[in-house]
């Protein structure tokens, strides 16, 4: 599918250093518009985009950046919030500061950027924004107490934010990866070869394989992205698309 449409448009995307964010944010690019990828890690050359360093964490740092955007954009037509971090461990085991960096940069992160532009929505009365959560909101993983509890107030946060935008033409929708071949995952697993497990299933962990049998691409995550930000997408809102292979078996 092409999106000539979002030529011009102006696209904030978070994460954009690496992973599902860098390939949301180039897809988008892509297709002409005009984007800009924050994360804490800004310094990377060659991308298609601008990418500003920022640490989604630190309300005052979010803030300082965006009135940088409102000013010299003076609006905005599609924010994306693709950053996450994942902390494993069981739950007696898990430091404060693994707790709080799955909040913060899970849930936290994403408020700072939505509590910026949603009077900037409310006032042009279009726009979309589309989270990325992860099949971990929908069914619960063992070691993994911080990222499902994070993920899962990602989750809540999207469908509030909708609600409020809902009577203004605003769009917030959400997309839940499961095992997505990235950085991230494969520190997880010990790299590409710990993926066949994770595809048949680990019932030690309570944790069903994948029916396709396969990981997912990062494009898999981010042809949905596209799609929910799209007008053909324009009656879509307050959802949640589970892009896993069916590992949650429909939950």
């Amino acid at each position: 599918m092409t999106y000539a449409q979002f030529s011009g448009r102006r696209v904030v995307v978070t994460g954009a250093a690496s992973g599902i964010g860098r390939r949301i944010a180039e897809r988008f690019s892509g297709f002409g518009a005009d984007v800009t990828g924050l994360d804490k890690q800004a310094d990377i050359s060659g991308l298609p985009y601008r990418l500003l360093g920022v640490d989604l964490t630190a309300a005052d740092q979010v803030k300082e950046v965006c009135d940088i955007l409102k000013a010299e954009r003076n609006g905005i037509d599609v924010l994306v919030n693709a950053a996450g971090v994942l902390r494993t461990g069981a739950t007696e085991d898990l430091s404060v500061e693994d707790w709080q960096a799955c909040i913060n940069v899970n849930a936290s992160g994403p408020f700072y950027l939505l509590s910026q532009w949603i009077p900037v929505f409310k006032a042009q009365r279009r726009g979309a924004i589309v989270n990325i959560a992860s099949n971990a909101a929908h069914v619960p993983r063992m070691g993994m107490t911080a990222y499902c509890a994070s993920k899962s107030a990602m989750a809540s946060l999207s469908h509030c934010v909708g609600l409020e935008l809902a009577p203004f033409g605003i769009r917030s929708n959400l997309v839940s990866p499961g095992s997505t071949d990235t950085p991230m995952l494969r520190d997880m697993a010990g790299g590409p070869q710990g993926y066949a497990a994770l595809v048949s299933g680990l019932p030690g962990q309570f944790k069903s394989g994948i029916p396709l049998g396969k990981v997912a691409r990062v494009d898999d995550i981010a042809e949905t992205v596209l799609f929910l930000a799209s007008d053909q997408a324009g009656h879509i809102t307050l959802q949640d698309i589970v892009v896993d292979g069916g590992a949650t078996l429909g939950a």
